[in-house]
């Protein structure tokens, strides 16, 4: 048998199943530091359908003393939304949801078992925290949420600077149950270094529940063009994502 033979034999690697469901994303008009107005909103979602997805969470910031939101703003909006949506002949489905900041304002509603704007049938809560110091209650809103019957997910971990060459840290937290969403963008080294680093570590020990565009404004979808050069972004796609089961 000659070397060029075995060559022959061999099988290319399967390509990983492409996206077609985003759940992190600021598209609703006039919200949060997202979408401006709706021709904004429906240019973005152009390009969304254009790259094959067909399916939208799209996760408005709540956030007590920036954005005050609550599905008394989102909702309303998410339906303009939709009609602007089918009136210009664009075949994606939108919903909403919220990705909620963990301030007293969150910690009290989770407490107080409030009604939470949630993704799917096991409600998915999207939550993100501050960057630089972890909060002292970060355990405790987990542990809330599942007693509530919401499953917690951690907006974008890749991105706090308290999980940064601490990836003992980022497994303890990981220990308590709560679903990990990375950012497309921080496979293509959009953010800084060390948080390319660690959504790579993430992706290499199997700890991403979700991917998410986390997108706000057409530069990003621009910036997702990258992605195309990063080897753990397809080894991220072929990790058993949850996206695909909503």
């Amino acid at each position: 048998m000659s070397i060029f033979s075995i060559f022959s034999r061999r099988q290319p690697e399967p390509l990983p199943e492409e996206l077609t469901t985003d759940i992190h994303s600021h598209l609703l008009p006039g919200l949060d530091d997202g979408a401006t107005n709706m021709e904004e909103t429906l240019a973005m979602l152009r390009t969304f359908q254009e790259r094959g997805y067909r399916r939208l969470y799209t996760t408005p910031h709540i956030l007590q003393d920036y954005f005050p939101n609550s599905p008394e703003t989102i909702l309303p909006a998410l339906e303009q939304v939709r009609t602007a949506v089918a009136q210009a002949g664009i075949e994606i489905e939108i919903f909403a949801a919220a990705e909620y900041y963990l301030d007293d304002a969150f910690i009290a509603a989770v407490n107080q078992n409030a009604s939470l704007l949630s993704m799917g049938p096991k409600k998915y809560v999207l939550f993100e925290t501050a960057f630089i110091n972890e909060p002292v209650h970060l355990r405790e809103v987990i542990f809330q949420l599942f007693s509530n019957g919401y499953t917690p997910v951690l907006a974008h971990p890749e991105r706090y600077q308290y999980f940064f060459d601490n990836f003992a840290r980022v497994e303890d937290i990981f220990s308590t149950g709560v679903l990990f969403q990375v950012n497309y963008l921080s496979f293509a080294n959009y953010y800084a270094p060390p948080v390319l680093k660690l959504a790579e570590q993430l992706t290499d020990a199997g700890m991403v529940h979700f991917l998410g565009s986390d997108c706000h404004k057409p530069r990003h979808l621009e910036a997702m063009k990258a992605l195309a050069k990063s080897k753990h972004w397809r080894k991220a796609l072929n990790l058993p994502l949850l996206n695909r089961s909503l």
